[in-house]
């Protein structure tokens, strides 16, 4: 018999009647005295009974004798329950019997209530009375002193009942502040079974219960449990363990800290949805390396283009030369290798020099089509490309760089396929809410062992002398730099790419009218570019050339935005309008490159995109959108 069968049997026992409500007005268990007590049917007696239905059939049945309006009489008693407080009361019943009825309610919500049939209880006591003249003296006088102590009891229980209200309050609030946290709180015992949850594991692992406690952690973690058993065993064992694990089946990453209770054993639970956070760390990090790398070929790379600018002016007074033809083939195979050495330093510059990843709307349908025309040109005719729907919405990504990507991940399948031909397929899909997924595949015969494992790393090519093995290498890069993955493997015939970007999807249009904006730019035709993009974003555009001039027309115009680029003509840049037109939006631009002083103080005046950008990436700096 399982353990739920020993406690009904158990609860069977017991002479009073007893019952408990859970906080949606649910019964959760009942003992067989209860239901005789009533005389109610079996559909009452099973979990999950309603209590306005167990109310109504009482009132059908007669127990509260003659009532006028049953269905006002029902609400009021919901109602009363819905708004639960301790309590005791005696009541006679229809048929004669009197009960005493005592609720007190339960830390997860709910009630439990015990009936007791006093009857016989209340006939001595009235009993007593008719003959309280035959009493002696005597045991009058001990009735009184009784009476007092029973008084001095109530008084006392009267406190006692104060004090588990207010304690029942303060837990109910503390619930309520754990139940808002966007974080999940929880215990297991010693036995792995959870004894409270502030409900919140279906935000923090999405597909999971909320609904736990009671549950074992296995039941419900599902296939994740299999990660943390090692650090929920030590945490019973006495040891603190803080960790991150990715759950598989929502691809979130997911920050646990396990603390012992130091009063009992078992285990306290905070468990955070840190995805958003590790995807921007990773960015972070890799931008860090690139900086470094950035630093040390910088140096390397000046020195050997002076090198290779000397070779090309020697080689090009050889060409001019009568020479043998021997000499002259060497010249011009020299005067080759030292082109090819001028574009592989414009690919490593493109890998080492500054880039950041500056989001603004895609659209995954105009994004492919537009692949699809710039890719068409480049494949033979025996390539085949097919290209998957795509999802739907608008998602914030950097176009420019993740079509740099897209394209060379084309002509490296293009180049797989051969002269045989074959098919090249691209598919876009969200994950899981979490990632953007970008895969590109190929019929050709695939990864070999060495390139699965060497593949993103920078000058590994299979391709010989006519591959720079940069290309893979900087799709690696703009993955990182977005805060992504990238994955290399073989699907049978065929490579596969696949891409995931973190997902973020773009602020829906605002259908209001966007009001005045100040344009500060003193470049005439850049200020005019700059206005069309504005007014493509629903502004009326005002404009300056300088601080003193913005200052003068924004004192009488309703202005919702300053736009201003950082060098302007006059003696005050534009980093200084944040504090002269205070109470305003004001943001800069600038074409200046990170880490120079004068862009430092501008971002920390106010917030600064940098220049070039699309109306897109300007539409989603002004949106303040988080990228």
């Amino acid at each position: 018999m399982d353990k739920d069968a020993l406690t009904q049997a158990g609860l069977n026992l017991i002479q009073q009647a007893l019952s408990i409500y859970d906080r949606e007005l649910k019964l959760a268990v009942c003992n067989r005295p209860f239901a005789q007590m009533f005389d109610l049917p079996e559909r009452l007696t099973r979990p999950g009974a309603c209590f306005e239905d167990t109310i109504r059939h009482l009132v059908s049945a007669g127990e509260y004798g003659t009532v006028d309006d049953p269905e006002d009489f029902i609400r009021a008693r919901v109602e009363q329950a819905r708004a639960f407080a301790p309590h005791y009361m005696e009541r006679t019943r229809a048929n004669g019997r009197t009960i005493s009825v005592e609720g007190a309610p339960l830390p997860q919500g709910g009630w439990v209530t015990v009936y007791t049939d006093i009857t016989a209880v209340k006939a001595q006591e009235a009993l007593l009375r008719t003959r309280s003249e035959l009493l002696s003296e005597e045991v009058i006088r001990r009735s009184e002193a009784l009476a007092a102590s029973n008084r001095q009891l109530a008084a006392t229980n009267a406190a006692l009942e104060e004090a588990r209200r207010e304690l029942t309050e303060m837990e109910a609030r503390t619930r309520l502040t754990t139940e808002m946290m966007p974080a999940h709180i929880a215990r297991v015992d010693a036995s792995g079974r959870y004894t409270y949850s502030n409900r919140r594991l279906s935000q923090v692992m999405p597909g999971r219960p909320s609904e736990i406690t009671g549950l074992h952690i296995s039941e419900a973690l599902g296939p994740a449990y299999v990660k943390v058993r090692p650090h929920l065993e030590r945490a019973l064992e006495g040891a603190q363990s803080i960790f991150e694990f990715t759950d598989d089946g929502s691809s979130r990453r997911i920050r646990a800290v396990f603390t012992p209770d130091p009063a009992e054993r078992g285990v306290y639970i905070l468990s955070l949805d840190v995805t958003e956070e590790t995807q921007a760390r990773a960015a972070l990090q890799h931008a860090r390396r690139r900086e470094l790398a950035s630093q040390l070929t910088s140096g390397l790379a000046h020195d050997f283009s002076n090198l290779l600018t000397i070779i090309l002016g020697m080689q090009s007074k050889l060409a001019r030369m009568e020479l043998p033809p021997e000499a002259a083939d060497l010249a011009a195979g020299t005067l080759q290798a030292a082109r090819r050495g001028g574009d592989l330093l414009d690919r490593i510059a493109g890998i080492t020099s500054h880039r950041a990843w500056t989001p603004e709307p895609v659209s995954p349908a105009d994004f492919l089509r537009d692949l699809q025309v710039l890719t068409g040109p480049t494949l033979p005719e025996n390539v085949r490309l097919e290209i998957s729907p795509a999802p739907e919405g608008a998602f914030l990504l950097d176009l420019g760089l993740l079509q740099d990507a897209a394209l060379n991940l084309v002509l490296n399948a293009r180049d797989a396929c051969g002269a045989a031909g074959g098919r090249i397929r691209i598919e876009m899909r969200t994950v899981k809410d979490t990632w953007l997924e970008l895969a590109v595949s190929d019929s050709g015969p695939g990864f070999s062992p060495e390139a699965l494992k060497h593949g993103l790393d920078p000058f590994f090519t299979t391709k010989g002398g006519s591959g720079t093995g940069l290309g893979l290498a900087m799709v690696y890069d703009m993955v990182k730099l977005a805060g992504g993955t990238i994955k290399i493997g073989n699907t049978g015939p065929g490579a596969r790419v696949t891409l995931r970007l973190p997902l973020r999807r773009a602020p829906l249009a605002q259908d209001r009218p966007r009001g005045l904006a100040l344009l500060v730019e003193d470049d005439t035709e850049l200020r005019a570019q700059l206005r069309d993009m504005l007014t493509g974003l629903g502004h009326a555009v005002v404009e300056a050339s300088s601080v003193a001039e913005a200052c003068a027309l924004a004192e009488g115009l309703p202005l919702e935005l300053v736009l201003s680029d950082l060098m302007l003509e006059g003696d005050a840049p534009g980093s200084a309008l944040p504090t002269a037109l205070p109470g305003l939006d004001v943001r800069l631009m600038t074409s200046l490159p990170p880490g120079d002083p004068r862009r430092a103080a501008a971002e920390a005046a106010a917030p600064v995109i940098a220049k070039p950008f699309t109306q897109g990436q300007l539409a989603t700096f002004l949106s303040g959108a988080e990228t």
